[in-house]
């Protein structure tokens, strides 16, 4: 079978694509397990250097570090088109006309780094706003009896 791959980005102008490798598990509400597609789950910030990246889930801060593949990886997608045209041997045999299928894979994407996540998460502790009470000034005034 030939499949055929094609990149409709050009030649080299490709999207970046990067994994994201952390350690142990994320998991899920229950309210969430259907509809996990596009859910955000943290928030992946750049430091100051071009290596460093922190990642923030919930009240937990990763740290981890960009490190190049040794091989780059394609994010594919699947195409399937169905060819009308039916072949001459076909039609001289007798049988039923069938929908021939022709599979291709558009290239989306490149993988060529990873973000490794291997240390424990830090939590992160907020602190409670303090509100300073302020004292009622009490007031002595004098009222003036009636008799």
């Amino acid at each position: 079978m030939k499949i055929e791959l094609k990149c409709s980005c050009g030649d080299g102008n490709c999207p970046e694509w990067a994994i994201v490798e952390l350690q142990g598990m994320i998991e899920v509400q229950p309210c969430f397990k259907d509809c996990i597609q596009n859910l955000e789950i943290g928030i992946l910030c750049r430091t100051s250097s071009e290596e460093n990246y922190t990642f923030t889930v919930g009240y937990h801060e990763l740290s981890g570090t960009k490190m190049k593949l040794k091989k780059p990886y394609l994010v594919l997608k699947k195409k399937r088109t169905i060819l009308d045209s039916v072949s001459d041997e076909e039609e001289d045999i007798g049988k039923p006309k069938s929908p021939k299928t022709e599979t291709e894979l558009e290239v989306i994407g490149i993988i060529r780094h990873r973000i490794l996540f291997k240390t424990r998460p830090k939590p992160l502790i907020s602190k409670p706003e303090v509100f300073v009470k302020e004292k009622k000034k009490t007031s002595t005034t004098a009222v003036p009896m009636v008799q």
